[in-house]
């Protein structure tokens, strides 16, 4: 996904109420400072990869909690969040697997979103991988 495409995107979701009321809140900037974004993202791609990607993944529509990961509230911002809202706000088909491209940019979507609602992060420690 280009820069020009999430903005595209980002100016469509910013016409829902619903979406643009995501915030990532300490809980979920505490996680993302303690672990790095290389690390929440191979977190959402294996999220994405259990809870959408299969043609019919159980509880669709219920499946995405409200928070407790950042990769949670990106889905509910960014239309990913089940596979009604991707057939809706990406044009994503229900009823078939999502592809390797397509989880892919469902990522990029969400690190979009996870990087620009970061703001705060730097007040919480990092913590280095150390294996």
């Amino acid at each position: 996904m280009t820069q020009t495409e999430w903005l595209t995107l980002k100016e469509r979701l910013g016409r829902s109420r619903f979406r643009t009321r995501f915030r990532l809140k300490e809980t979920e900037l505490r996680y993302l400072a303690e672990r790095g974004f290389p690390v929440v993202e191979l977190q959402c791609a294996e999220l994405i990869r259990r809870r959408l990607a299969p043609a019919h993944p159980s509880n669709d529509g219920k499946q995405t909690p409200m928070r407790g990961h950042p990769c949670f509230v990106a889905q509910h911002a960014t239309g990913t969040c089940c596979r009604g809202c991707l057939a809706k706000w990406h044009g994503i088909p229900q009823g078939v697997p999502l592809s390797e491209p397509q989880i892919e940019r469902i990522v990029q979507i969400l690190m979009f979103w996870i990087r620009e609602h970061s703001d705060g992060i730097e007040r919480f420690p990092h913590t280095p991988d150390l294996f």
